[in-house]
């Protein structure tokens, strides 16, 4: 042997090595991160290895995202991305309610509508996060621990991989509320789940279940949360066998209904939600991700991205310009009405009333838009 050559061992490294981060600090009020060691085979953590936790923290608004908790998942992202030692990135939200329902109403409501050119540097935080989900160097996990709706869909499905609780609800809102899904789900749903589903669910906008999820092909797997009497039972309100019905149409996924409905409703008010099932299915999968070479994870999530990518890309920037220009006319009354809106009154607007007034001509006016609010109608 040479004896001019050293002895390299795999501890060896530079004594000093630099940080490719844009900022030292990444804690933003709402997002939170957090390193949990990676759980090997043998069920117990690996030293020196993690898994980065990002999770929305706005629990009494359904964790739907600020201005700021948007630049908080970038940079976030971009920590996670550039972390030597984490192997996977498992994005979540605070509780069993909601993973995200997407941008934040109020925020919307009362800041955004009316001003366009605020939305649109607004919106260009938003394509940022998205993009930044799509770059991340780590596997992306999104831990469903709950709804999955509208902006919260779009993220959702701009992560790799997916593993929902069965309770949680997914879906589209833009229509129903005054915009259009184009934050990613225009892109995303026809490559994910084919164009006439994508047609379904973005422009009727009816939220379905997790089995149905399933079934089209959104989520990577699928666990019982509601904990009954010392077990765990699959959501009773959804038909979870592989049945077909009456005209040989598979109901997998789908609500129940009539008697069956009323008694699955009666079930889950005598559970309570248990997400320790979620939690082992989402270190299994970090678990499995660990045994691969991360060179070649990561080029193979470079390509199988590349559906994704190709058409956020092609879209975002016009997307973004058409978002910040509807802030002017249905986007600021559909967001107008869901914040102002109660369960009583309803949050949507008197759909019938403004198409009759459009027809006959009848220009964007604040009288037009007071007059199509939910308490306009009582």
């Amino acid at each position: 042997m040479n004896s001019n050559v050293k002895a390299v061992t795999r501890d060896t490294a530079p004594a000093q090595l630099n940080d490719h981060n844009l900022v030292a600090e990444t804690v933003v009020p709402g997002v939170l991160f957090e390193k949990r060691p990676v759980i090997g085979p043998g069920g117990q953590p690996v030293a020196g290895l993690y898994n980065a936790w990002i999770t929305l923290d706005n629990p009494k608004q359904f964790n739907s995202y600020t201005t700021d908790m948007v630049k908080g998942v970038i940079l976030a992202f971009r920590t996670a991305s550039n972390a030597r030692d984490v192997v996977a990135v498992v994005f979540t939200g605070t509780g069993d309610k909601a993973f995200c329902t997407g941008g934040n109403t109020k925020e919307y409501a009362e800041y955004y509508a009316g001003n366009p050119q605020e939305y649109r540097q607004y919106m260009a935080l938003f394509n940022d996060m998205v993009s930044a989900i799509l770059a991340c160097d780590k596997p992306v996990i999104c831990r469903v621990n709950g709804m999955r709706i509208g902006g919260g869909q779009e993220i959702g499905m701009a992560c790799d991989f997916s593993v929902t609780q069965d309770l949680a609800r997914f879906g589209q809102a833009g229509p129903k509320h005054g915009s259009a899904p184009i934050g990613g789900s225009t892109d995303f749903l026809p490559i994910m789940i084919g164009y006439e589903q994508a047609m379904v669910s973005g422009v009727l906008c009816e939220p379905f279940s997790a089995h149905k999820a399933y079934r089209l092909g959104i989520v990577t797997d699928v666990v019982p949360a509601l904990w009954v009497d010392g077990s765990f039972v699959a959501n009773p309100t959804v038909c979870v066998d592989r049945i077909l019905d009456d005209y040989g149409r598979i109901v997998h996924g789908e609500s129940k209904t009539g008697a069956d409905l009323e008694a699955g409703k009666a079930l889950l008010k005598r559970g309570e939600v248990d997400l320790s099932l979620l939690d082992a299915k989402v270190e299994e999968l970090c678990g499995k991700l660990m045994l691969t070479f991360p060179d070649c994870t990561t080029k193979t999530l470079e390509e199988l991205r590349k559906p994704k990518l190709d058409a956020w890309n092609r879209n975002k920037v016009g997307s973004r310009a058409w978002l910040a220009l509807n802030m002017m006319t249905e986007a600021r009354t559909g967001f107008r009405a869901f914040n102002e809106g109660s369960k009583e009154s309803g949050r949507e607007i008197d759909f019938i009333a403004l198409r009759q007034a459009l027809a006959k001509g009848t220009p964007w006016t604040p009288e037009l838009t007071e007059s199509l609010m939910p308490q306009a109608r009582k």
